[in-house]
């Protein structure tokens, strides 16, 4: 069992979640309790970073110290509003003009 140490809450369901670090070096949060029916193998690193990969068809089971857990975005009951569009794009009126050419 991982140590409490690293344990957050989730901003809008406020659940507890930890926060990871995928072999991508992408931020990557996972429910903080062990859960058997998940996809992530997640472990602590040397350093005491919380590393996770996904479990795939090549590499199946656990390795070492590696736990399973689900990733939060699975089970979130109140997940954020995705965004649309850039923050301040304008959105385009009219008729784009074709450019001019002589015959």
């Amino acid at each position: 069992m991982p140590a409490d140490h690293d344990v957050t809450h989730c901003p809008s369901c406020l659940a507890p979640i930890r926060w990871t670090v995928t072999a991508a070096a992408r931020r990557m949060a996972v429910n903080a309790t062990p859960d058997p029916a998940g996809n992530v193998a997640v472990h602590t690193d040397g350093t005491g970073r919380v590393r996770s990969r996904v479990l795939t068809r090549e590499r199946p089971t656990l390795e070492h110290h590696e736990w399973k857990a689900m990733p939060h975005v699975a089970t979130c009951t109140a997940p954020p509003r995705r965004r649309t569009g850039r923050p301040g794009a304008r959105e385009r009126q009219g008729v784009r003009p074709v450019p001019w050419r002589q015959r």
